[in-house]
Protein backbone atom coordinates (compact mmCIF):
# COMPACT_ATOMS: atom_id res chain seq x y z
CA UNK A 1 0.00 0.00 0.00
CA UNK A 2 1.44 3.36 -0.93
CA UNK A 3 2.57 5.62 1.87
CA UNK A 4 0.91 9.02 2.21
CA UNK A 5 2.07 12.20 3.90
CA UNK A 6 -0.49 14.84 4.84
CA UNK A 7 0.25 18.40 5.93
CA UNK A 8 -1.99 20.93 7.64
CA UNK A 9 -4.30 22.86 5.33
CA UNK A 10 -3.63 26.51 4.55
CA UNK A 11 -6.01 29.15 3.22
CA UNK A 12 -5.32 30.05 -0.38
CA UNK A 13 -5.97 33.45 -1.92
CA UNK A 14 -8.97 32.26 -3.92
CA UNK A 15 -10.78 30.95 -0.86
CA UNK A 16 -10.08 27.21 -0.96
CA UNK A 17 -7.87 24.96 1.12
CA UNK A 18 -5.17 22.68 -0.20
CA UNK A 19 -2.61 20.40 1.41
CA UNK A 20 0.83 21.83 0.92
CA UNK A 21 1.95 18.46 -0.39
CA UNK A 22 0.60 14.96 -0.92
CA UNK A 23 3.37 12.39 -1.43
CA UNK A 24 2.83 8.89 -2.81
CA UNK A 25 5.22 6.06 -3.41
CA UNK A 26 5.20 4.71 -6.93
CA UNK A 27 3.69 1.28 -7.36
CA UNK A 28 0.63 -0.68 -8.33
CA UNK A 29 -2.50 -0.36 -6.23
CA UNK A 30 -5.95 -1.91 -6.29
CA UNK A 31 -9.17 -0.20 -5.22
CA UNK A 32 -12.12 -2.38 -4.34
CA UNK A 33 -15.60 -1.18 -3.52
CA UNK A 34 -17.61 -3.72 -1.59
CA UNK A 35 -21.30 -3.18 -1.62
CA UNK A 36 -24.42 -5.15 -1.09
CA UNK A 37 -24.69 -6.89 -4.41
CA UNK A 38 -22.02 -4.93 -6.25
CA UNK A 39 -18.25 -4.94 -6.51
CA UNK A 40 -15.77 -2.60 -8.11
CA UNK A 41 -12.20 -3.73 -8.65
CA UNK A 42 -9.91 -1.22 -10.27
CA UNK A 43 -6.16 -1.68 -10.68
CA UNK A 44 -4.33 1.61 -11.05
CA UNK A 45 -0.75 2.80 -11.32
CA UNK A 46 0.24 5.40 -8.78
CA UNK A 47 1.98 8.36 -10.28
CA UNK A 48 3.93 9.82 -7.35
CA UNK A 49 3.54 13.38 -6.09
CA UNK A 50 0.63 15.28 -7.50
CA UNK A 51 -1.46 18.35 -6.94
CA UNK A 52 -2.21 19.36 -10.50
CA UNK A 53 -5.20 20.23 -12.66
CA UNK A 54 -4.94 17.06 -14.78
CA UNK A 55 -8.17 15.08 -14.79
CA UNK A 56 -9.62 11.89 -16.12
CA UNK A 57 -12.94 10.27 -15.29
CA UNK A 58 -14.02 6.66 -15.36
CA UNK A 59 -17.50 5.16 -15.22
CA UNK A 60 -17.42 1.65 -13.81
CA UNK A 61 -19.94 -1.15 -13.96
CA UNK A 62 -20.66 -3.17 -10.83
CA UNK A 63 -20.74 -6.90 -10.08
CA UNK A 64 -20.91 -8.74 -6.68
CA UNK A 65 -18.95 -8.12 -3.36
CA UNK A 66 -17.93 -5.49 -0.78
CA UNK A 67 -15.33 -3.05 0.62
CA UNK A 68 -14.67 0.05 2.65
CA UNK A 69 -13.79 3.30 0.98
CA UNK A 70 -12.23 4.77 4.13
CA UNK A 71 -11.13 3.42 7.48
CA UNK A 72 -14.00 3.56 9.92
CA UNK A 73 -14.10 6.55 12.25
CA UNK A 74 -13.89 5.25 15.80
CA UNK A 75 -16.14 6.27 18.67
CA UNK A 76 -15.16 9.04 21.11
CA UNK A 77 -12.58 7.96 23.67
CA UNK A 78 -11.38 9.92 26.71
CA UNK A 79 -13.22 12.99 25.52
CA UNK A 80 -11.57 13.07 22.09
CA UNK A 81 -12.10 11.64 18.64
CA UNK A 82 -9.76 9.02 17.25
CA UNK A 83 -9.91 9.08 13.46
CA UNK A 84 -8.15 6.69 11.12
CA UNK A 85 -6.23 8.00 8.13
CA UNK A 86 -7.41 7.38 4.61
CA UNK A 87 -5.98 4.10 3.32
CA UNK A 88 -4.46 5.65 0.22
CA UNK A 89 -4.54 8.80 -1.87
CA UNK A 90 -8.29 8.68 -2.43
CA UNK A 91 -10.49 11.69 -1.73
CA UNK A 92 -14.26 11.79 -1.29
CA UNK A 93 -16.71 14.07 -3.08
CA UNK A 94 -20.15 14.05 -1.43
CA UNK A 95 -23.07 15.67 -3.24
CA UNK A 96 -26.31 16.42 -1.39
CA UNK A 97 -29.39 18.07 -2.81
CA UNK A 98 -31.03 20.13 -0.08
CA UNK A 99 -33.96 18.72 1.87
CA UNK A 100 -37.56 19.64 1.08
CA UNK A 101 -38.11 23.41 1.14
CA UNK A 102 -41.28 25.27 2.09
CA UNK A 103 -41.95 26.01 -1.58
CA UNK A 104 -41.30 22.38 -2.57
CA UNK A 105 -44.09 21.55 -0.14
CA UNK A 106 -46.38 24.15 -1.72
CA UNK A 107 -45.52 23.01 -5.28
CA UNK A 108 -44.16 26.43 -6.23
CA UNK A 109 -41.31 27.28 -8.59
CA UNK A 110 -38.48 28.33 -6.28
CA UNK A 111 -35.33 28.93 -8.31
CA UNK A 112 -33.17 31.57 -6.63
CA UNK A 113 -35.80 32.69 -4.09
CA UNK A 114 -34.25 32.09 -0.66
CA UNK A 115 -36.68 29.69 1.02
CA UNK A 116 -35.93 27.59 4.14
CA UNK A 117 -36.50 23.89 4.76
CA UNK A 118 -39.71 22.32 6.01
CA UNK A 119 -39.76 20.01 9.02
CA UNK A 120 -39.50 17.13 6.55
CA UNK A 121 -36.54 18.86 4.91
CA UNK A 122 -34.81 19.15 8.29
CA UNK A 123 -35.36 15.44 8.88
CA UNK A 124 -34.00 14.62 5.42
CA UNK A 125 -30.87 16.66 6.10
CA UNK A 126 -30.29 14.90 9.43
CA UNK A 127 -30.77 11.50 7.79
CA UNK A 128 -28.29 12.47 5.08
CA UNK A 129 -25.82 13.33 7.81
CA UNK A 130 -26.19 9.89 9.36
CA UNK A 131 -25.39 8.26 6.02
CA UNK A 132 -22.14 10.17 5.65
CA UNK A 133 -21.22 10.21 9.34
CA UNK A 134 -18.12 8.04 8.89
CA UNK A 135 -16.74 9.74 5.78
CA UNK A 136 -14.16 12.41 6.67
CA UNK A 137 -15.05 15.91 5.47
CA UNK A 138 -12.34 18.57 5.14
CA UNK A 139 -14.21 21.40 3.43
CA UNK A 140 -17.87 22.13 2.60
CA UNK A 141 -19.27 24.12 -0.30
CA UNK A 142 -22.85 25.31 -0.39
CA UNK A 143 -24.86 27.67 -2.52
CA UNK A 144 -25.73 31.13 -1.23
CA UNK A 145 -29.29 29.96 -0.46
CA UNK A 146 -30.44 29.08 3.05
CA UNK A 147 -31.99 25.70 2.19
CA UNK A 148 -28.62 24.37 1.00
CA UNK A 149 -26.78 25.87 3.96
CA UNK A 150 -29.29 24.43 6.44
CA UNK A 151 -28.88 21.01 4.84
CA UNK A 152 -25.09 21.10 5.18
CA UNK A 153 -25.17 22.31 8.78
CA UNK A 154 -27.80 19.83 9.91
CA UNK A 155 -26.00 16.96 8.17
CA UNK A 156 -22.79 17.75 10.02
CA UNK A 157 -24.51 17.55 13.43
CA UNK A 158 -24.58 13.77 12.85
CA UNK A 159 -20.91 13.38 11.94
CA UNK A 160 -18.74 11.13 14.10
CA UNK A 161 -15.83 13.57 14.17
CA UNK A 162 -17.98 16.28 15.81
CA UNK A 163 -16.13 19.05 14.00
CA UNK A 164 -17.97 22.36 13.74
CA UNK A 165 -18.78 23.80 10.29
CA UNK A 166 -17.76 27.47 10.14
CA UNK A 167 -18.97 29.69 7.30
CA UNK A 168 -16.14 31.75 5.85
CA UNK A 169 -16.94 35.44 5.38
CA UNK A 170 -14.63 36.99 2.81
CA UNK A 171 -16.99 39.67 1.50
CA UNK A 172 -15.00 42.48 3.16
CA UNK A 173 -11.85 43.02 5.21
CA UNK A 174 -14.01 43.73 8.24
CA UNK A 175 -15.96 40.50 7.77
CA UNK A 176 -12.73 38.52 7.57
CA UNK A 177 -11.24 40.26 10.60
CA UNK A 178 -14.34 39.91 12.75
CA UNK A 179 -14.73 36.18 12.03
CA UNK A 180 -11.18 35.15 12.92
CA UNK A 181 -10.52 32.21 15.25
CA UNK A 182 -7.69 32.81 17.75
CA UNK A 183 -7.35 29.29 19.18
CA UNK A 184 -5.31 26.81 17.17
CA UNK A 185 -6.97 23.89 18.98
CA UNK A 186 -10.42 25.26 18.13
CA UNK A 187 -9.37 25.88 14.54
CA UNK A 188 -8.39 22.21 14.17
CA UNK A 189 -11.89 21.20 15.25
CA UNK A 190 -13.60 23.31 12.57
CA UNK A 191 -14.58 22.62 8.96
CA UNK A 192 -14.52 25.62 6.59
CA UNK A 193 -17.76 26.27 4.74
CA UNK A 194 -17.56 28.25 1.50
CA UNK A 195 -20.77 29.73 0.09
CA UNK A 196 -21.00 30.50 -3.62
CA UNK A 197 -23.85 31.92 -5.70
CA UNK A 198 -22.51 29.92 -8.66
CA UNK A 199 -23.88 26.79 -6.95
CA UNK A 200 -27.38 28.30 -6.64
CA UNK A 201 -30.41 26.67 -8.20
CA UNK A 202 -31.04 27.86 -11.74
CA UNK A 203 -33.00 31.07 -11.90
CA UNK A 204 -36.55 30.33 -13.03
CA UNK A 205 -37.28 33.88 -14.14
CA UNK A 206 -40.95 34.83 -14.28
CA UNK A 207 -42.00 31.38 -13.06
CA UNK A 208 -40.57 31.92 -9.57
CA UNK A 209 -43.34 31.87 -6.97
CA UNK A 210 -45.92 30.44 -9.39
CA UNK A 211 -47.76 27.21 -8.65
CA UNK A 212 -46.48 24.47 -10.94
CA UNK A 213 -49.89 22.94 -11.65
CA UNK A 214 -51.54 26.31 -12.29
CA UNK A 215 -48.66 27.26 -14.60
CA UNK A 216 -49.15 24.03 -16.56
CA UNK A 217 -52.87 24.74 -16.84
CA UNK A 218 -52.12 28.25 -18.11
CA UNK A 219 -49.28 27.60 -20.57
CA UNK A 220 -49.84 23.92 -21.31
CA UNK A 221 -48.02 20.87 -19.94
CA UNK A 222 -45.72 20.57 -22.93
CA UNK A 223 -44.48 24.16 -22.66
CA UNK A 224 -43.88 23.94 -18.92
CA UNK A 225 -42.16 20.57 -19.35
CA UNK A 226 -39.83 22.13 -21.91
CA UNK A 227 -38.98 24.99 -19.53
CA UNK A 228 -38.32 22.58 -16.69
CA UNK A 229 -36.59 19.68 -18.42
CA UNK A 230 -35.04 20.84 -21.69
CA UNK A 231 -31.32 21.55 -21.74
CA UNK A 232 -31.18 24.84 -23.63
CA UNK A 233 -34.65 26.43 -23.40
CA UNK A 234 -34.95 28.92 -20.52
CA UNK A 235 -38.23 29.99 -18.90
CA UNK A 236 -39.18 33.64 -19.51
CA UNK A 237 -36.30 35.84 -18.30
CA UNK A 238 -34.71 32.86 -16.57
CA UNK A 239 -31.85 30.41 -16.99
CA UNK A 240 -31.77 27.19 -18.98
CA UNK A 241 -29.96 24.15 -17.57
CA UNK A 242 -27.18 24.92 -20.04
CA UNK A 243 -26.76 28.41 -18.58
CA UNK A 244 -26.80 27.03 -15.03
CA UNK A 245 -24.17 24.45 -15.99
CA UNK A 246 -21.85 27.11 -17.36
CA UNK A 247 -21.53 28.83 -14.00
CA UNK A 248 -21.71 25.75 -11.75
CA UNK A 249 -19.16 23.66 -13.66
CA UNK A 250 -16.77 26.59 -14.08
CA UNK A 251 -16.84 27.13 -10.31
CA UNK A 252 -16.36 23.41 -9.65
CA UNK A 253 -13.33 23.26 -11.94
CA UNK A 254 -11.69 26.40 -10.54
CA UNK A 255 -12.38 26.05 -6.82
CA UNK A 256 -13.50 22.53 -5.87
CA UNK A 257 -11.56 20.22 -8.15
CA UNK A 258 -8.18 21.53 -6.88
CA UNK A 259 -9.23 20.49 -3.38
CA UNK A 260 -9.77 16.90 -4.53
CA UNK A 261 -6.50 16.91 -6.43
CA UNK A 262 -4.78 17.84 -3.17
CA UNK A 263 -6.43 15.00 -1.25
CA UNK A 264 -9.20 16.96 0.46
CA UNK A 265 -12.58 15.36 1.14
CA UNK A 266 -15.29 17.73 -0.10
CA UNK A 267 -19.02 17.96 0.52
CA UNK A 268 -21.27 20.06 -1.73
CA UNK A 269 -24.78 20.91 -0.54
CA UNK A 270 -26.63 22.52 -3.41
CA UNK A 271 -29.66 22.15 -5.71
CA UNK A 272 -31.18 19.87 -8.28
CA UNK A 273 -29.97 21.75 -11.35
CA UNK A 274 -26.55 22.89 -10.12
CA UNK A 275 -25.77 19.34 -8.98
CA UNK A 276 -27.10 17.83 -12.21
CA UNK A 277 -24.71 20.15 -14.03
CA UNK A 278 -21.74 18.94 -11.97
CA UNK A 279 -22.77 15.30 -12.42
CA UNK A 280 -23.02 15.89 -16.16
CA UNK A 281 -19.39 17.05 -16.08
CA UNK A 282 -18.17 14.20 -13.85
CA UNK A 283 -20.00 11.43 -15.71
CA UNK A 284 -19.59 12.97 -19.16
CA UNK A 285 -23.33 12.87 -19.75
CA UNK A 286 -24.81 14.24 -22.94
CA UNK A 287 -27.39 17.03 -22.95
CA UNK A 288 -30.04 14.40 -23.59
CA UNK A 289 -28.88 12.13 -20.76
CA UNK A 290 -28.73 14.88 -18.15
CA UNK A 291 -32.31 16.05 -18.67
CA UNK A 292 -33.57 12.64 -17.51
CA UNK A 293 -31.38 12.66 -14.38
CA UNK A 294 -33.49 13.07 -11.25
CA UNK A 295 -31.97 13.80 -7.83
CA UNK A 296 -33.92 13.12 -4.66
CA UNK A 297 -33.91 15.68 -1.85
CA UNK A 298 -31.64 14.83 1.06
CA UNK A 299 -30.01 11.78 -0.54
CA UNK A 300 -26.19 11.95 -0.53
CA UNK A 301 -24.19 10.67 -3.49
CA UNK A 302 -20.54 9.72 -3.26
CA UNK A 303 -17.72 9.93 -5.78
CA UNK A 304 -14.24 8.68 -4.97
CA UNK A 305 -11.40 10.63 -6.53
CA UNK A 306 -8.47 8.22 -6.78
CA UNK A 307 -5.32 8.50 -8.85
CA UNK A 308 -6.78 11.32 -10.94
CA UNK A 309 -10.09 9.53 -11.62
CA UNK A 310 -13.61 10.07 -10.38
CA UNK A 311 -15.09 6.67 -9.65
CA UNK A 312 -18.80 6.15 -10.28
CA UNK A 313 -21.08 7.58 -7.67
CA UNK A 314 -22.80 5.70 -4.90
CA UNK A 315 -25.07 6.65 -2.04
CA UNK A 316 -23.60 5.66 1.32
CA UNK A 317 -25.47 4.18 4.23
CA UNK A 318 -23.80 4.23 7.65
CA UNK A 319 -21.37 1.27 7.72
CA UNK A 320 -22.14 -1.95 9.52
CA UNK A 321 -20.07 -3.27 12.42
CA UNK A 322 -17.30 -4.27 10.04
CA UNK A 323 -17.09 -0.70 8.73
CA UNK A 324 -18.50 -1.58 5.31
CA UNK A 325 -20.41 1.02 3.31
CA UNK A 326 -23.51 -0.14 1.46
CA UNK A 327 -24.70 0.94 -1.97
CA UNK A 328 -27.48 0.03 -4.32
CA UNK A 329 -28.04 0.74 -8.00
CA UNK A 330 -31.35 1.65 -9.61
CA UNK A 331 -31.73 2.36 -13.34
CA UNK A 332 -28.04 3.07 -13.75
CA UNK A 333 -27.91 5.56 -10.86
CA UNK A 334 -26.77 4.58 -7.37
CA UNK A 335 -29.30 5.13 -4.62
CA UNK A 336 -29.64 4.35 -0.92
CA UNK A 337 -31.05 0.94 -0.07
Amino acid sequence: MAATAFHQASLQSRGYFCDSRLSLENGNATFRLISKGFKLDIAVLRRGNYCSRKRSFSVIKASNSQTTVFDQVSSPSNGGMSVSRKKSNEAALILIRHGESMWNEKNLFTGCVDVPLTKKGVEEAIEAGKRISNIPVDVIYTSALIRAQMTAMLAMTEHRRKKVPIILHNESEQAKAWSQIFSEDTHKQCIPVVTAWQLNERMYGELQGLNKQETADRYGKEQVHEWRRSYDTPPPNGESLEMCAERAVAYFMEHIEPQLLCGKNVMIAAHGNSLRSIIMYLDKLTSQEVISLELSTGIPMLYIFKDERFIRRGSPVAPNEAGVYAYTKVCGVFRVM
